[in-house]
């Protein structure tokens, strides 16, 4: 294995049997031969990956697409029925809820016994003590069993363990779900601190995830590799498979790359403009604008609705907005009607550099609609700020104050 590399997964497959009986499975199992024909669950089929030391890795899908089973053959809790699995380095991985953790154990005495598992000796466990106790943040709970945990404290304990355990590796899955935002933005922190000279594999179904820490994808769909690539373009991708299934199997329709939908309308132009109306592709300053969108219905579409997002150049979504609470009166499409929609709104100070407008038009509630032409990246402007800007984008109409109060004595 090459010494650039941290992971090497070649032509992975896993396979279930699923016996009749569990007297046959037992059979099976005690003379190594089948009893019965067995029903073969492929979790995996044939997955390749390479991961460089340094680098950080996405794996994606829908449930059931074997991206569990992925990890847990990474880290060597099962064993690959076909294929090879080189890793170097410590790997340290926070899998599915409670993993490695025994219930009648306080926090305290789990937190031994898992960075012993580790390979840490009993004196570095104490050194790292005090740092693991602050990052979990479960105070008097620490010497607590963990069956009277919350699920958020048992991913504080579990994280802040793997955290600190020195690891060349990191393997995440989706836990840091089920933590409260003010932890999983303290998660989030140390992850991106961790990718400058640490090996990141990240599970999860939150895409803005993935393209803001990720550097690739790798998108699993039953047990085989759909995409791999920048975590960018397979999360566009992925997003738009999942609108695509739906509404091929509602209404037929297609989709091609970056777009999808049912294909009951179609958007034919996109332009922002100014408050003067001419095309704005130079955003300087905080202004009124309208979005315009032209389309057309190749059928009566009723309770349409026109939606847009304003995304960044790694494709995070900065805010948008949709027609649904703005046009009372916009009730149908009629068939091979042409329409112009105009969305006005005060576009804030960006920071400088490339945005991109992605626009939808569906048709139904907030709660259930269908997508019938979604453009990811329908058009694309660029921003010029103040260099002291920090964040994403600049207040509107800010006013500050200072006076002397006197102390009422």
């Amino acid at each position: 294995m090459c010494s650039d590399l941290a992971v090497s997964l070649q032509g992975v497959s896993k396979h279930y049997p699923i016996y009749p009986s569990p007297v046959r499975r037992m059979l099976s199992l005690l003379f190594n031969r089948n009893f019965g024909t067995p029903k073969i669950i492929r979790a995996l089929q044939d997955v390749s990956l390479t991961i460089a030391k340094g680098e950080t890795v996405a794996i994606i899908g829908r449930n059931g697409s074997g991206k569990s089973t992925l990890l847990q053959v990474l880290c060597g809790i099962l064993q690959p029925t076909a294929g090879s699995v080189q890793v170097q380095g410590r790997v340290a991985a926070l899998l599915e809820l409670g993993a490695g953790f025994s219930p009648e154990f306080t926090g305290r005495e789990n937190v031994f016994m898992s960075a012993a598992v580790y390979g840490l000796s009993r004196e570095q466990i104490e050194q790292k003590m005090p740092d693991i106790l602050a990052f979990a943040e479960i105070d008097e709970f620490i010497d607590q069993p963990v069956k009277t945990y919350s699920s958020g404290m048992f991913v504080r304990l579990a994280f802040a363990v793997i955290a600190h355990v020195d690891a060349d590796i990191l393997v995440i899955d989706e836990a840091l779900a089920v933590g409260d935002a003010y932890f999983t933005q303290k998660c989030m922190r140390f992850l991106r601190a961790f990718k400058q000279q640490g090996t990141l594999i990240f599970v999860s179904h939150d895409t803005h995830s993935v393209i803001t820490l990720c550097d690739r994808a790798l998108w699993l769909e039953k047990g085989h590799t759909q995409m791999l690539g920048g975590a960018k373009e397979v999360s566009e991708a992925y997003i738009a498979s999942l609108y695509a299934q739906d509404a091929a199997q509602a209404d037929g329709g297609e989709h091609r790359q970056g777009e999808f939908g049912s294909g009951k309308v179609e958007i034919t132009r996109c332009r922002l403009l100014d408050d003067a109306d001419k095309e704005l592709r130079l955003l300087e300053h905080a202004q009124t604008v309208v979005l315009e969108v032209h389309c057309r219905a190749l059928e009566a579409i009723e309770l349409p609705i026109l939606g847009f997002f304003v995304r960044d150049r790694l494709g995070q979504p900065l805010f948008g907005e949709n027609s649904i609470a703005w046009a009372d009166d916009w009730q149908q499409m009629q068939a091979g009607g042409q329409y112009c929609l105009r969305f006005s709104f005060i576009m804030p100070l960006l920071a400088t550099g490339e945005y991109t407008l992605g626009v939808a038009i569906g048709s139904g509630t907030q709660m259930q609609h269908t997508q019938h032409h979604w453009i990811y990246e329908a058009y694309a402007f660029k921003a010029q700020a103040s260099p002291h800007l920090t964040g994403f984008m600049a207040l509107n109409e800010v006013s500050f104050a200072a006076q002397s109060v006197a102390d009422k004595a």
